[in-house]
């Protein structure tokens, strides 16, 4: 089941980017920024194997992605400045996000201010709801966008550039893979399927801390 809503999602995606070029790029990065856990291990690798066709540049789907991330962080720092936990209490299952999510961002904001924007746009999962406890904080909303955007770009190079190195390759690979796109289908859907289950391990141990 999972499989195939993972596969569905990557089509999606996928079409997306075809049909749209570079604004589909910041489009789907703005979605991931905006406290919805549509996963970036999806979208810029399979923009950067579009780099590898011609079609790109890598420094192009790295501005796209992290422009997108800039505007997609935009609605959840005002969510967060103006909606509180109530918010998330209210809507945030329908987003995939629990208190223990906020929680857990309000946690790494505290502890190293406003340079946990930067930093936190570097880590999995966390960069995609640490918009909304910068909201919640107040935190200045120049300072906001560059650290938004100086911690997002690299994310979204490296991640471009590990689909570019794949599709760079893909004659190597078709000798053990009738198609190579299944290639990096594969190690995304992997990298996704690790996001599933540390979100779930998570939650769970986060409502049993008796357990071990």
């Amino acid at each position: 089941m999972i499989s195939r809503i993972l596969e569905a999602l990557f089509t999606w995606i996928s079409g997306v980017i075809s049909a749209m070029g570079y604004p589909g790029v910041a489009l789907l990065m703005a979605i991931e920024s905006c406290c919805i856990p549509l996963p970036s291990e999806m979208i810029m690798p399979f923009a950067g194997w579009l780099v590898a066709t011609g079609r790109f540049t890598l420094w192009g789907i790295a501005l796209a992605g992290a422009i997108g991330c800039v505007v997609g962080s935009i609605p959840a720092y005002y969510a967060g400045m103006y909606g509180g936990r109530a918010l998330v209490q209210r809507y945030g299952k329908y987003f995939l996000m629990s208190t223990e999510h906020l929680d857990w961002a309000e946690r790494f904001f505290a502890r190293r201010g406003e340079i946990t924007v930067l930093v936190a746009r570097l880590l999995p999962v966390v960069r995609t709801f640490i918009a909304f406890p910068a909201g919640v904080a107040r935190m200045p909303m120049g300072k906001f966008i560059v650290y938004t955007f100086v911690g997002s770009f690299p994310w979204c190079l490296g991640l471009g550039w590990v689909g570019m190195k794949v599709g760079e390759n893909r004659e190597i690979l078709t000798a053990w893979f009738h198609r190579a796109d299944i290639v990096i289908g594969v190690l995304i859907v992997a990298a996704v399927a690790y996001f599933v289950w540390k979100q779930t391990s998570r939650r769970q141990t986060t409502r049993a801390p008796g357990g071990p």
